[in-house]
């Protein structure tokens, strides 16, 4: 029988379906809305001031003063902040300091104030009671949850707490999940990943699991783990455990590897989670994408990502945003981030309401030769070549090879299999059609002969795990990307010897 806990969530779920149907229906003017309450709130800070936020009365004069600038552009006011100054980016200070692993600039820190502290804890919320909502499962809220994340132990600078966003969001679990959350707070407190790992193992595994959350690359870590100690299948250990929970990446590639660790299929919810915002989560088993946040503080503005690099690249909102157009999503925040480039490249799924995919990074890419290759579409490749299969892929990643011993040029792919293809030559045929026909450029070159087709380098049983440790970033929130279009992680995976 259901506890009162339990019986309580439907009742709750409702009410908050009913809101979010309410802005999800009136998009625009939702947009509108929150694009006014940032420029008003924001009017006197030293951001506001410098960029005129008193003259502006339309988006057309937000995009005439605001230029788009990623964390670099922002950094001289990030810096004012950091050191203590108040009513930088936002008026007062930050609360928190979310910690993320910079590129050129080394540590970034993500502003997070009391403003858009909540919006982060009230998507994970959501996304849960829209699943009870749909669904009807309730009975999952009785049993343990688990939550991958990092440690919680917070830094202060300048009187400002500072760590992991998952580790800050640790401090924010209900009470009335707080005696279901697992692991320990002293175990949630290991730094050492594998160390980690093996503490929650004998934590978890004697424990009516319902809940398992993370990006599914630690939490398949996490399982093998667990069937290693007990020598059976997530889902036998497990009895009641159908619900996961997970972000960060496309859980596609996972999926029937996932399904062959829990040896049964649960249902899922995905998140769009980031340090700068909680930008979307599935509201819908049946439905592809997430459902983006529009009454959450964020203002987004979209970019064609074929014309990001241009000079002048033109900037929309949500009213005039395409299905199927990869677009470099620009956000405006509570916390202070102004016409901010995140990195991430979006789909729109579908406009009514507005639901997107992550489809990559504008980063990470393979144009080496002007094929412009993405995330989404080499993450699709791999997916119509092992469905149907018995192919489980652990990890992998993709690189240009410019300069072969012989032949023509290629694209490499890494691929750390779990179960490895019968017939090699099949499985590359597959990856190298789907490719092809979801990308017109690739198709070209490679019957131009300017490219020859794929090639698959074998990576050794935790090679990338192994890889991961070697530059300091093993777990957390730290991924593989999916492509690069340089070398590095490609030449580290051979340095190391991590290919067979």
């Amino acid at each position: 029988m259901p506890s009162i806990k339990a019986a309580l969530s439907k009742p709750f779920a409702k009410i908050i379906a009913r809101k979010i149907k309410k802005w999800a229906s009136k998009p625009v003017e939702t947009q509108y809305m929150v694009f006014q309450n940032l420029i008003s709130e924001a009017k006197d800070t030293a951001f506001g001031k410098d960029h005129n936020f008193g003259e502006i009365k339309t988006y057309e004069d937000f995009k005439s003063k605001v230029p788009i600038r990623d964390y670099e552009g922002l950094k001289p006011y990030v810096d004012r902040v950091v050191s203590g100054e108040e009513n930088v980016l936002w008026k007062g200070k930050p609360i928190y300091f979310a910690k993320t692993s910079g590129t050129t600039s080394g540590a970034k820190y993500i502003p997070i104030t009391k403003e858009s502290m909540p919006t982060h804890v009230d998507a994970a919320r959501n996304a849960i009671l829209m699943y009870i909502n749909e669904t009807g499962n309730s009975k999952f809220v009785d049993g343990k949850m688990i939550f991958l994340q990092g440690s919680p132990i917070l830094e202060e600078k300048n009187g400002i707490k500072l760590g992991r966003l998952s580790g800050i969001v640790a401090h924010y679990v209900p009470k009335y999940l707080q005696k279901n959350r697992m692991p320990s707070f002293k175990t949630n407190c290991i730094e050492d990943w594998e160390t980690k790992v093996n503490a929650i193992v004998e934590e978890t595994v004697d424990k009516d699991m319902t809940v398992i959350s993370g990006i599914p690359s630690w939490v398949q870590m996490y399982f093998e783990k667990l069937i290693e100690k007990k020598g059976e299948k997530v889902g036998d250990i497990f009895k009641n455990f159908n619900l996961f929970i997970f972000g960060g990446v496309n859980y596609e590639p996972y999926r029937a590897k996932f399904e062959n660790l829990i040896g049964r299929k649960v249902d899922s919810i995905e998140l769009y989670p980031a340090s700068e915002g909680f930008f979307a989560f599935q509201d819908k088993q049946d439905e592809k994408g997430m459902l983006l946040q529009l009454d959450s503080g964020i203002f987004y503005e979209f970019v064609e990502a074929d014309h990001f690099f241009e000079a002048q690249p033109k900037r929309i909102t949500i009213k005039d945003v395409k299905l199927n157009v990869n677009y470099v999503m620009i956000i405006s925040t509570t916390a202070g981030l102004w016409a901010y480039n995140i990195g991430d490249t979006v789909q729109f799924t579908s406009l009514k309401p507005y639901r997107v995919m992550v489809s990559g990074r504008i980063k990470h890419f393979i144009s080496a030769f002007g094929e412009h290759v993405i995330g989404k579409e080499v993450e699709q490749a791999l997916k119509e070549a092992t469905e149907g299969t018995s192919i489980t892929v652990n990890e992998f990643t993709v690189a240009p090879q410019i300069n072969p011993e012989e032949g023509l040029p290629y694209h490499e792919w890494f691929v750390e299999f779990g179960n490895e293809p019968e017939n090699e030559s099949v499985f590359i045929n597959a990856l190298e059609e789907s490719l092809q026909k979801q990308n017109s450029y690739y198709f070209d070159l490679v019957e131009g002969k300017v490219l020859q087709p794929l090639r698959i380098t074998k990576v050794k049983r935790d090679g990338f795990k192994n890889y991961m440790k070697s530059i300091g970033k093993l777990g957390g929130q730290n991924k593989i990307p999916r492509l690069s279009n340089d070398r590095k992680i490609a030449d580290k995976l051979y340095d190391l010897q991590l290919t067979k």
